[in-house]
């Protein structure tokens, strides 16, 4: 039997390291293979890509851990480096539709972020001056793991490799200026994601969790992913018919009412304030605005 993985990555002096989380604090992948004498995957990318072989190297490294790092005193990097693709999924919650005032869509509704957007669990952002309207957004994030093309959404969740937490920064400015959302959203810094990326056998139902955002401490955002209008299964097979999705892409797959934009009385977030994003058994992501 595989043991659920949730995998997270750091800063080290030599770059970028792989870790897993356990009760017993943090695995070192590379450190801890070395010197047990085992083979290992060192990157997100090359666990991805190489699928169970990797997660199987994984847990057999995980046995033979002896030390272990502890979360507080590492410096987290984004749960993935370099996605192919990161597409996000605008207006995929009815309360959401109703508070922004957006119509209801017919077919999902799909933007791009880039890897400039990427950011990590207890990283500062510092929105640029060209807005003064930001605005968060929790949302269940998925990560392809295997080449899909034209599949069923009866099949589409056997495509992904797993979940992480995601923020989708938005600057309402920006965004709503003209009709594409690019400069809103592909801002440098704006997709935080992480801690963890929980491999997807241990979600066994993703269209049935929870998700909530506080702002300082104070609850914004609580919902849950059955309310969706398109669930994740029908968007990866839509965006399949199009394009080729590659292990490694990522799908942010909306945001549940709460957000500022709705607000009658908007104060957008300002320098100091704290987002804690939080999708049930997947992570809670932490940022401040700086």
């Amino acid at each position: 039997m595989v043991i659920s993985l949730k995998l997270l990555c750091f800063e080290s002096s030599s770059g970028v390291r792989l870790g897993v989380k356990t009760e017993n604090g943090v695995v070192d992948v590379r450190a801890t293979a070395e010197n047990a004498g085992l083979r290992a995957p060192t990157s997100m990318a090359e666990v991805i890509a190489s699928g169970q072989s990797a997660l199987d190297q994984l847990n057999q490294v995980v046995a033979s851990a002896e030390s272990f790092l502890e979360e507080a005193e590492i410096t987290f990097a984004p749960v993935f480096q370099e996605p192919k693709k990161i597409v996000c999924s605008g207006a995929n919650y009815l309360a959401h539709v109703a508070e922004a005032n957006l119509n209801i869509p017919e077919y999902p509704i799909y933007f791009p972020k880039y890897q400039n957007s990427l950011a990590a669990h207890n990283e500062v952002i510092s929105p640029p001056d060209a807005t003064d309207q930001v605005d968060y957004e929790v949302e269940l994030v998925v990560v392809i793991g295997k080449q899909a093309r034209d599949v069923s959404q009866e099949d589409a969740l056997d495509y992904v490799f797993g979940y992480t937490t995601g923020n989708d920064l938005s600057a309402r400015d920006l965004q709503f200026r003209g009709v594409q959302w690019l400069m809103g959203k592909a801002i440098d810094k704006f997709a935080p994601v992480g801690p963890y990326l929980v491999t997807a056998d241990d979600v066994p139902n993703p269209q049935n969790l929870n998700l909530s955002t506080t702002v300082n401490g104070e609850v914004r955002q609580s919902s849950n992913t059955s309310k969706m209008i398109f669930p994740i299964a029908e968007m990866i097979s839509d965006l399949s018919k199009v394009m080729t999705l590659e292990p490694g892409d990522v799908l942010f797959t909306g945001t549940p009412e709460g957000v500022i934009v709705g607000m009658a009385e908007k104060n957008w977030l300002k320098p100091g304030d704290e987002i804690v994003c939080e999708v049930e058994g997947i992570g809670r992501l932490v940022n401040k605005i700086g």
